[in-house]
């Protein structure tokens, strides 16, 4: 596929998506979200592609939402068009595994993309904030809903409240990072937590996820049930008896990815 404001690469199993308009700290419009959605989903159904890395160029991971896209819109216009679900979730649809590797500003739109990914990898250089109801607005590609879900409401409301701006340690303390590595090295460190993944079998890994994803959405019993249910379904894999097999044999398993 040809896109005008992202890349695409691969390397071995891993999908990786750059975002390309650094000119403007890859503010997101609706271009942009849209190529966004569609790499993620050709990733996603290509059988050689295990996992998939997002990530952004220059000064910044996203600088938010393009703001003179935007600016004359009307509630008529953004209700018809369908405003930020058109576009902006299909990464959060993407059955595979997804890594954001963090560097720079990641600033509302760009910050909610980030929280649409599995595991969140940090520059020591990312910043992470959600400002919008300091220019009129609030947040509504998901950071109301999955911040708080991730870091708690005081927090939550901190930062959403006041455009409160947090380095990448303490986004890590507060759940919101897994790690926090050199600078410029946060590509690297995604591709091989990737690499990593892609060994184990892959339709153990996406039931995992949704285990972890239905965690994440609802209450303790329902999850307790699904995960169940998921495990059951691991039985019905040749991966989980090879994977087991190779345990009690001291060797590496050979998964087949069925």
């Amino acid at each position: 596929m040809t896109f005008e404001t992202i890349l695409t690469a691969t390397d071995g199993p891993v999908g990786i998506i750059t975002l390309n308009r650094p000119q403007a700290l890859n503010a997101l419009n609706s271009g942009i979200t849209a190529e966004i959605s569609a790499a993620a989903a050709a990733f996603d159904a290509d059988d050689a592609i295990a996992a998939v890395v997002v990530t952004g160029s220059g000064r910044a991971f996203a600088a938010g939402a393009d703001i003179r896209e935007i600016r004359d819109k009307t509630f008529a216009d953004v209700y018809a068009e369908q405003f930020v679900t058109a576009t902006w979730e299909g990464l959060s649809r993407v059955r595979k595994p997804t890594i954001a590797a963090v560097a720079g500003h990641a600033i509302g739109g760009g910050c909610e993309l980030a929280l649409m990914c599995d595991i969140v990898i940090a520059s020591e250089t990312a910043r992470f904030s959600l400002p919008e109801t300091t220019i009129g607005i609030i947040p509504g590609a998901g950071g109301t809903q999955r911040l708080t879900r991730i870091v708690g409401k005081a927090v939550a409301m901190d930062m959403i409240l006041t455009g409160r701006v947090l380095g990448a340690e303490e986004a890590r303390a507060m759940g919101l990072v897994s790690r926090v590595v050199a600078k410029d090295t946060e590509v690297q460190e995604a591709v091989a937590l990737a690499t990593r993944i892609a060994a184990s079998s892959r339709p153990i890994v996406q039931l995992a996820k949704e285990a972890v994803n239905r965690a994440y959405e609802t209450h303790l019993q329902e999850g307790l049930y699904v995960e169940r249910r998921l495990l059951y379904s691991t039985f019905a894999l040749d991966d989980r008896r090879e994977g087991l097999t190779a345990f009690t044999e001291k060797r590496p398993p050979q998964f087949r990815n069925r």
